[in-house]
């Protein structure tokens, strides 16, 4: 098994820090977004932590809930790798 690389983990941080500031600036809840999203509460405190990388499909089901595109939440993604 290759070994992750601290791009990957720059990559899931950027995520994780996106989907936190995304979701709090909208007022949502973990609960609620993971409830609304059909995933565990966990599982979306995974992926606010960097611990879990979103497939395609769990983008787009947390965008809807977000009430934003896929596109805003990767953009965010895009800008923040581009900060660092």
């Amino acid at each position: 098994m290759a070994k992750r690389g601290e791009k990957d983990w720059q990559l899931e941080k950027a995520f994780a820090e996106a989907l936190r500031e995304i979701r709090t600036e909208r007022g949502i809840s973990q609960e609620k977004l993971a409830l609304e999203s059909g995933y565990n509460r966990t599982y979306v405190g995974m992926l606010e932590r960097g611990l879990h990388v979103p497939s395609l499909r769990t983008i787009l089901g947390l965008a809807r809930v977000l009430n934003v595109s896929g596109a805003v939440i990767v953009e965010r993604v895009e800008a923040k790798l581009k900060a660092k």
